[in-house]
């Protein structure tokens, strides 16, 4: 797949080809945008033209404004989106560095100076896809200045098991720690790649070694707790305990939540490495307990549960 980055206005060099695009932001990739995607490959293929999406770069609400004091979290920053969107087989991707001003176009001029200029020749979107100044662009604006130039997929709200699939509402769940039904609304689990980083060592001598994972972008970190994940190192895959939280039954906790996982059957050193934490399933909340020892018998007991969900999973 060919990634392509773009600043508007584009320059005199702008290569472009004939193409079906599918246009959104995708964060998560999940089953309503992959329905999006699919849209748009099969219309290439049966135009015989290349296959492609846009996404966006920054987020819009980090140049618009609203979002204050914090950078967005993502469910699928943008490496990992990039990585999707290979995965399904498009042909190209165009980054569109998302500033001042390309969010002052007017709609009319998003479609002739972007969409034109790049030779669409369809155009695949969500049903409540919006774009120009103030989003006031919509997918009846699309097919009516478009009309004589470029056709119009829209494609209808995607429903898994009785919820609307939408970025929204996985955020919810991970912050529910409703690990199940962001398995659904994905139809993957949940993940996240990140290094593995120096800890207090404090697991080691309490005879359950954990890494601690500095995650490599900024991410939708779940609910505090315990969880039953799956590790992926150096492409072996492992079951593992994880834990979010500040570790309050020591008295130097951290001020801000962290990541660090126990592998099963694991011995190797690993620091440095970059490793993949897939969410399986929320087991507890976090507990300050009144001993160390406390804390060891818990533990014990998550690593049992934690295999008896995973051994069911495939």
């Amino acid at each position: 797949m060919d990634i392509i980055r773009l600043t508007y206005p584009f320059s005199d060099e702008l290569q472009s080809v004939r193409q079906v695009m599918a246009i959104g932001y995708f964060d998560g990739v999940h089953l309503g945008h992959q329905e999006v995607i699919r849209r748009a490959i099969y219309a290439a293929n049966i135009e015989q033209i290349t296959s492609s999406i846009m996404t966006f770069d920054p987020h819009p609400r980090e140049v618009l404004g609203h979002v204050q004091h914090q950078h967005t979290q993502y469910i699928t920053p943008l490496t990992e989106k990039l990585e999707r969107f290979a995965a399904c087989g498009l042909d190209r991707t165009y980054i569109l560095t998302f500033n001042k001003t390309l969010s002052q176009l007017t709609p009319e001029q998003f479609i002739h100076e972007v969409l034109f200029a790049l030779q669409v020749d369809t155009v695949v979107v969500g049903f409540n896809f919006t774009y120009g100044h103030l989003g006031r662009g919509n997918v009846d604006m699309l097919r009516d200045i478009g009309s004589d130039k470029m056709k119009v997929n829209v494609v209808r709200p995607f429903h898994k098991d009785n919820l609307k699939v939408s970025s929204t509402m996985i955020r919810e769940k991970l912050r529910a720690g409703e690990m199940g039904e962001v398995l659904q609304l994905l139809g993957r689990p949940y993940s996240i790649t990140g290094q593995v980083v120096q800890g207090f060592g404090r697991g080691r001598t309490i005879g359950i070694p954990t890494a601690n994972i500095e995650p490599r972008d900024s991410y939708v970190i779940p609910k505090n707790g315990v969880y039953a994940v799956k590790v992926s190192v150096s492409g072996s895959i492992y079951h593992g305990v994880m834990n979010v939280g500040l570790k309050p039954t020591f008295d130097d906790a951290p001020a801000k939540p962290t990541l660090e996982v126990h592998i099963l059957d694991f011995n190797k050193s690993i620091y440095g490495e970059s490793i993949e934490i897939h969410w399986i399933e929320y087991i507890r909340a976090e507990q300050k307990f009144a001993s160390v020892d406390l804390l060891i018998e818990q533990i014990k007991e998550d690593i049992i549960t934690a295999e008896q969900i995973l051994k069911l999973t495939i």
